[in-house]
């Protein structure tokens, strides 16, 4: 937050806690994200001199009202709004005390050092537990604290492989274009940022009832496993390893992405009553009376016929033409949009889904929403990533009651 905002200005439901963030990148960012939305005050521990490596993953990066970059690059920018950035160096003993005593302090500790790595400065839950039994520490690791792969390094990519997601997704083999697809954004690590926030809250509950917090060990592997949900049932109940099948459904037909005049929408015709207004729209009605098409079960048994045909009359207009008629007639239809249509949808802007939000250049920088909207506690928004080590002296005096000659001289020693 700025300066000029205290936690008492800020209207969110966790206003009143206090938390380290001592992650980086993107899963532990992430949770110590959604916790500064929701009000809390929200620390972020850098290195001096370079921060979070995220900083530098550009372009793009953020500009002053000149034009000029700012430094700090839109991934980082995405992932760390309404925190407070303070520069400590872990390795002198002083960067240490101060690590130890902002976590006395603190109600939640995140972090995703890898395993044992926080353990050399005395930084680990049980050094810090110790002085803080209610604190709630958060350890985000690859591969969890403990199990054969511990020490590994894990990334988005590397779990995604591992955890099942990638040899569900992509184009069946046998098809142009097959082979197993990542998805387009980092959701091995999101799904992991949600998660600890998730277990964090439940963290809180149980220190509300018994007056002590506890470590809480997250893995990305984990968390993919967990959320293949109905794949996974699917296999551990019937036996056999679900594969690819691209963007179509292996119980209905047509269902799906189809070609446009200008693009791709997306097609889910689930009834016959669904596929006669599509067939009267597309000006072939008579194609019902195929027997291939007649019947849901012939269109399965017939796939690459029906969509072939579909596909021909999907070609006659444009995407937006299509939509604007088959959403009057009641047929389930869909843009495949690019984030320019995205963040001008007039439904996405009805619902605060794009925010404008004030930086520290003085220039105000757009970002995704929160798409939580509490009735009593509405999320605020009030500002845009932190610059590196932006609020070092303000944090050390409110969360440690420093003096100025003190914070002089760890500014001097290049502590902080």
């Amino acid at each position: 937050m700025n300066s000029s905002t205290t936690n008492n200005e800020r209207t969110g439901p966790l206003k009143n806690l206090r938390v380290l963030d001592m992650s980086r990148v993107l899963a532990g960012p992430w949770c110590g994200q959604l916790l500064a939305d929701f009000g809390a005050d929200v620390v972020k521990v850098e290195r001096p001199n370079t921060g979070d490596d995220t900083r530098s993953w550009g372009p793009p990066f953020i500009k002053d009202s000149e034009g000029n970059e700012t430094g700090d690059a839109a991934y980082f920018m995405s992932t760390n709004r309404a925190k407070r950035s303070i520069t400590i160096d872990l390795s002198k003993i002083e960067g240490q005390e101060i690590a130890r005593e902002l976590a006395t302090k603190a109600d939640i500790l995140i972090e995703n050092y890898k395993v044992g790595g926080l353990k050399k400065y005395n930084l680990d839950y049980e050094s810090l537990a110790h002085y803080n039994k209610r604190l709630i520490y958060c350890s985000i690791t690859g591969f969890g604290q403990t199990g054969p792969y511990s020490e590994r390094a894990g990334y988005d990519l590397i779990i995604q492989g591992a955890g099942g997601l990638m040899s569900i997704t992509g184009v069946p083999d046998g098809q142009p274009g097959a082979g197993p697809q990542k998805v387009g954004v980092a959701v091995s690590d999101l799904m992991t940022g949600m998660y600890a926030i998730t277990a964090i809250l439940a963290a809180l509950n149980w220190r509300q009832l018994t007056g002590e917090g506890q470590h809480i060990d997250l893995a990305l592997l984990d968390t993919q496993a967990s959320w293949l949900s109905t794949q996974a049932m699917n296999y551990l109940v019937g036996g056999q390893a679900p594969e690819r099948f691209g963007n179509e459904h292996i119980n209905i037909v047509p269902y799906g992405v189809f070609p446009t005049k200008d693009g791709h929408m997306i097609l889910g015709i689930g009834n016959n009553g669904q596929l006669e207004k599509f067939l009267n729209i597309a000006g072939n009605p008579d194609l019902i009376k195929d027997p291939r098409f007649a019947t849901h079960r012939s269109r399965i048994e017939n796939r690459e016929f029906v969509n072939e045909q579909i596909q021909n009359l999907t070609l006659s207009k444009t995407m937006d033409e299509w939509i604007s008629e088959l959403d009057v007639a009641g047929v389930p239809c869909g843009p495949i949009n690019k984030l320019d249509r995205v963040f001008s949808d007039p439904q996405i802007l009805s619902r605060d889904m794009k925010v404008s939000i004030p930086h520290a250049s003085g220039e105000y920088v757009d970002h995704p929403g929160n798409p939580i909207k509490f009735s009593k506690t509405p999320v605020d928004y009030p500002s845009a990533a932190p610059t590196l080590g932006q609020h070092t002296d303000e944090v050390l005096r409110d969360w440690l009651s420093y003096e100025d000659e003190k914070i002089n001289f760890l500014n001097k020693k290049k502590v902080t």
